[in-house]
């Protein structure tokens, strides 16, 4: 269907193009996934959330939960959220320090996406006493 303008307005065949199948037997993949974004000319936020997150503490070996959100302007590509949860899901068994895994994970958003802007914020549960907030911010 097409807009006033001659633009498509909603998801089209080829916004599928290149994007994995789910399979049965679906696995961690620290692969991101996009398709176009039909609205590039206006400025609009995408807000994705999760209170599902886990990784390892490298020092313990204790389970590590946390609360994601990802907020970001989108250019050309939008993340398929599918695919994200797939991303999130390799690190369940990783042992990294919060403050790399959330800059490790605004890197793969910018490179996969170049957003106009993004930020990545990890609010990591209580653990010893201490909670720990992490943010990163790629633009302005």
């Amino acid at each position: 269907m097409k807009g006033r303008k001659g633009h498509s307005r909603l998801t089209e065949r080829s916004d599928l193009d290149g994007l994995t199948v789910p399979k049965r037997s679906v696995q961690p993949a620290r692969k991101l996934e996009t398709f176009p974004n039909h609205h590039p000319e206006r400025d609009y936020t995408i807000t994705l959330q999760t209170e599902e997150f886990t990784s390892v503490c490298p020092m313990t070996g204790q389970p590590d939960f946390a609360r994601l959100t990802i907020r970001y302007r989108p250019d050309r590509l939008i993340l398929e959220s599918r695919s994200l949860k797939l991303y999130l899901w390799s690190f369940r068994n990783e042992g990294v320090f919060y403050e790399h895994l959330t800059n490790v994970i605004l890197d793969d958003l910018v490179a996969t996406l170049a957003p106009r802007w993004c930020r990545v914020t990890a609010v990591f549960s209580v653990r010893g006493g201490i909670g720990i907030t992490v943010e990163a911010e790629h633009g302005l």
